[in-house]
């Protein structure tokens, strides 16, 4: 089954991504913060990585870079979920790593097509 990280520092959009990725059928793990995705990612890696960008602390693409830069987590597929919608952005986000990008609020198909595309 394809594992997927949820990383959100609000509760309530963290919930409805992981109910998106759980109803679609996906193993769903969940973090509040850049920090404890790291520790979970170095525990267990996903398939795949959701993420909010702006976050107190390590922002997504800070946490993007750091899974990019160690040859462990290099290869794991990074998709953006946030609210910034500019496309300067978006251009930024995918010279950070990212391999998909989403502006809140997505709907379900929107997630499960950025997450399938990543994957094949």
């Amino acid at each position: 089954m394809t594992t997927v990280l949820v990383i959100d520092d609000i509760q309530s959009e963290l919930q409805l991504l992981k109910s998106f990725m759980d109803q679609s059928g996906y193993q769903t793990e969940t973090a509040s913060s850049g920090e404890e995705a790291l520790s979970k990612v170095e525990e267990n890696p996903p398939d795949v990585i959701v993420a909010d960008l702006v976050m107190p602390e390590m922002s997504g693409l800070e946490l993007c870079r750091k899974l990019k830069k160690n040859p462990d987590t290099a290869n794991i597929p990074f998709v953006a979920c946030t609210t910034k919608d500019r496309q300067i952005d978006q251009k930024w986000a995918k010279k950070q790593g990212v391999a998909a990008y989403l502006v809140k609020p997505c709907t379900q198909q929107q997630l499960l097509e950025a997450v399938e595309s990543v994957l094949t």
